[in-house]
């Protein structure tokens, strides 16, 4: 036998026999080096046009294609760069076609569809779910109107099924979210989704079925496999947890087990991640190598062989299940080169692997290095190949995976930084019970008690309880890691500089031993660790109006102390924009405590995110315009007169007077003086009449250079003789995108540009922060023209 094969040549010897032949070292290192840089060019010019967006005029870079014709590895690169530059541009451009034309925004549409993936069952009977859009109704005709939207059903939802076609009557706006330093990118996450319009279902229009699910595809398949998970587990914590591990589906997830995750670093393994599609695979891999070597069937065709396109077949089968996300897709390629490099008779180059499974996700799609996973995903292989390397024969196996699981935060950390400002200091421990407990316990009787659902329900529920209680174990541990003391470390703002020399510092620290850099690291990252992050001078004062829609929520700091004025509204949901916004925003800033917290007044579009702030973050005192209406402890009434001196500013409450004023004129209203007498006016939601009072008993105090607007923009409030009055450089108006109210109003608008006052508002700006320092004029910058043209750009001169 090995002589007829030998006499067919190497090919066909190394296909029949499964062997590889192992390239020479020069031959391997060169091939390594050439993917890993092309891989690398085609992120960084991907990553270039993400960061600077550079709309239309991304067709400029097509002249550098030609450099990829020059033999010189160097220029080579560029070209390559380039390309991805190009490949991203193209793509955006393809996928922003489908955006909802501003006309249409707001109007009640009549549109026909189908329901693409799971729906997601909220709080209150709440229906969400994805609409793939198809024509608009209009004078009895249907145009076409291709739009990916994710729609709301608020109000009386029916059962929503993945396939079926309905015709809905919707309101529908543009992507749009609270944009933020520090905060969720609402608007980052639609457009890597796909998605180009958001909206909700009119509960009085004539919404109807139109046609049934066929109950084929993997929509219908997951959506069987979620109705049988809920059969046989509930809807408790275990089901919630087993579904996402099971079909890539998180909805039933509550915000305290995410935040269990994020305490222990665990978010990755208890949904379908690369883990446990390599694990899948490897374990079909396995079976199918035995069972062909078993029934003699190797004669004709080698098991290894056999078993890699079983393996890359339930992988991808696995993958489909979660969706197709990043980590699946990266790991599902990453198998299928490792596993199909046998039948090429070449042994495959880790490095080799990852850069081809780079550079493939990148082709496929581009906009997913929007998203964190994508980076999250590719820098944890990364960084175990670069922390195996060096030591593979030197220690044992538990040690190596010990020594794995302490460097492995530590070389994710600037990945983090980036993305979550945070790291679990339990997350080694936590991931080192976690890992082989969630890869043997729970996913294969999981998997298997799927399978088994339709042709063997009593061996399903009996592997699916055996699931649920192995999931349920580990939970009691993961709740246990995260209640430990300073657990989890929050991550002040990364600057540029920051985050290049702590990855060179980690690069230097985590090197193999061989190479005598570690000392070096440390003498990089020192400096890092305790550079502090960037305040005001003594006697200035920065002034940030954050994004929190249709309310209120401001930070002022000056040398050494925060004023956190308003905290945004709360929302029946469980939402709110304490949490999502403003907390995460003084985290960014590296503040652990509030010095003082002024909730205005008692409406919820100012005070509803107080109870998330304050059970967050620690609070020197609470002032307030409605004291007795705040459902916190310790608040103490503001009143005219009130001052006091921080850091060389000077501060003073103007109103309310008295304790008889309730609602909107009750408001604390705060007048802010730097050093070099310029002054910041903040009159949360007062109307006509406080304005008067104050024009009456206090005019020499109103002026002021900046002034958040009274009441958003109302007509209620900003009435000429107080415009005229306070004589600002800029107004800035904190409203909600495309709010019900009409705020601000255009009669207001009209009369801060008579008194040629700069107006700006946060539902077009995003967060607007405002520089008062000595000697130098207004420094303006805006969230979202900052995030236009570039990640990390400088403050700009007032407008």
């Amino acid at each position: 036998m090995g002589d007829g094969l030998q006499s067919k040549g190497p090919l066909y010897t190394c296909l029949l026999s499964g062997r590889g032949i192992v390239w020479g070292a020069t031959e391997a290192r060169d091939f390594r080096d050439e993917m890993l840089y092309s891989a690398l060019a085609m992120l960084a010019g991907i990553s270039l046009f993400l960061i600077f967006m550079p709309g239309g005029a991304w067709s400029g870079a097509i002249p550098l294609l030609l450099l990829l014709a020059i033999p010189v590895r160097q220029v080579r690169l560029i070209g390559l760069a380039a390309a991805g530059f190009l490949w991203c541009g193209w793509q955006l451009e393809r996928d922003l076609e489908q955006e909802l034309p501003a006309a249409l925004e707001n109007r009640d549409l009549q549109v026909e569809g189908v329901v693409r993936g799971l729906p997601e069952t909220l709080s209150g009977g709440r229906l969400r779910f994805r609409f793939e859009i198809q024509c608009r109704l209009q004078a009895a005709k249907c145009l076409d109107f291709p739009l990916q939207a994710r729609l709301s059903w608020y109000r009386n939802a029916p059962e929503l099924r993945a396939g079926e076609r309905w015709r809905l009557q919707v309101r529908l706006k543009r992507p749009h979210g609270f944009a933020n330093p520090g905060g969720f990118d609402y608007e980052r996450w639609l457009l890597a989704a796909g998605i180009r319009a958001t909206g909700y279902v009119r509960g009085k229009g004539s919404n109807q079925r139109i046609d049934e699910s066929s109950g084929r595809g993997v929509s219908a398949l997951r959506e069987w496999l979620a109705n049988g998970l809920a059969e046989q587990l509930g809807r408790g914590p275990a089901a919630a947890l087993l579904r996402a591990l099971g079909i890539g589906d998180r909805s039933l997830m509550t915000a305290a087990q995410w935040q269990v995750l994020r305490s222990t670093g665990t978010s990755h393994l208890l949904a379908i991640s690369g883990l446990h599609v390599g694990l899948v695979a490897g374990l079909v891999f396995l079976l199918a190598r035995r069972f062909w070597s078993w029934t003699g069937l190797s004669v004709y065709w080698p098991a290894r062989h056999s078993a890699a396109i079983a393996g890359i077949l339930a992988a991808f089968a696995y993958a489909l299940l979660s969706g197709f996300q990043v980590p699946a897709q990266r790991a599902l390629i990453m198998i299928s080169v490792f596993m199909l490099s046998g039948f090429a008779c070449q042994r495959p180059l880790p490095w080799h692997v990852w850069s081809m499974a780079l550079l493939l996700v990148l082709i496929i799609d581009p906009l997913s290095a929007l998203t964190p996973g994508f980076w999250l995903s590719f820098a944890a292989v990364a960084a175990i190949l670069y922390l195996s390397a060096g030591h593979h024969g030197r220690l044992s196996k538990w040690r190596s995976l010990g020594r794995l699981q302490l460097c492995l935060p530590l070389a994710l950390l600037p990945t983090s930084w980036i993305w979550f400002q945070q790291i679990s200091v339990v997350a080694p421990l936590a991931n080192l019970v976690a890992i082989p407990w969630v890869g043997f316990l729970v996913v294969p009787p999981l998997l298997l008690g799927m399978a088994c659902l339709l042709w063997w329900p009593a061996a399903s529920a009996w592997l699916l309880a055996f699931a649920a209680g192995s999931v349920q174990l580990l939970w009691n541990g993961l709740e246990w890691f995260a209640g430990w003391p300073g657990n989890l470390l929050h991550l002040s703002a990364f600057t540029t500089f920051g985050l290049m020399f702590s990855t060179l510092a980690l690069t230097c620290l985590l090197a193999p031993a061989a190479l005598p850099v570690r000392l070096t690291g440390i003498l990089i990252l020192v400096p890092v660790m305790f550079s502090p992050p960037p305040r005001p001078a003594h006697g200035d004062a920065w002034l940030t109006v954050l994004d929190v829609g249709q309310g209120l929520s401001a930070v002022l700091q000056t040398r050494q102390r925060v004023l956190v004025f308003d905290t945004g509204p709360a929302f029946r949901s469980g939402f709110n924009t304490g949490e999502a916004v403003v907390t995460p925003y003084l985290r960014w800033l590296g503040y652990g405590f509030i010095d003082r917290l002024v909730l205005s007044h008692a409406d919820n579009d100012h005070a509803g995110g107080a109870a998330a702030i304050l059970s967050d973050t620690t609070t020197g005192s609470i002032l307030s315009g409605e004291p007795e209406a705040i459902k916190v402890a310790g608040v103490r009434a503001c009143r005219a007169g009130q001052h006091w001196l921080w850091d060389g500013v000077q501060f003073e409450m103007l109103s309310p007077y008295d304790s008889h004023a309730k609602g909107n004129n009750a408001s604390c209203v705060l007048r802010v003086t730097v050093r070099d007498g310029r002054s910041i006016l903040i009159p949360g939601d007062i109307e006509r009449g406080v304005e008067r009072r104050l024009l009456q008993q206090s005019p020499e105090k109103l002026a002021a250079n900046v002034l958040l607007a009274p009441h958003h923009g109302s007509l209620t409030s900003s009435s000429p003789g107080f415009v005229n009055a306070v004589n600002a450089d800029l107004v800035i108006f904190s409203t909600g995108y495309l709010n019900r109210f009409g705020f601000p109003k255009a009669e207001v608008s009209r009369r801060y540009r008579n008194a040629a006052t700069a107006r700006l508002n946060t539902a077009e700006e995003g967060s607007i922060q405002v520089r008062l320092e000595a000697g130098l004029p207004l420094a303006v910058s805006r969230y979202r023209q900052q995030q236009r043209f570039g990640a990390f750009p400088g403050s700009a001169a007032l407008p």
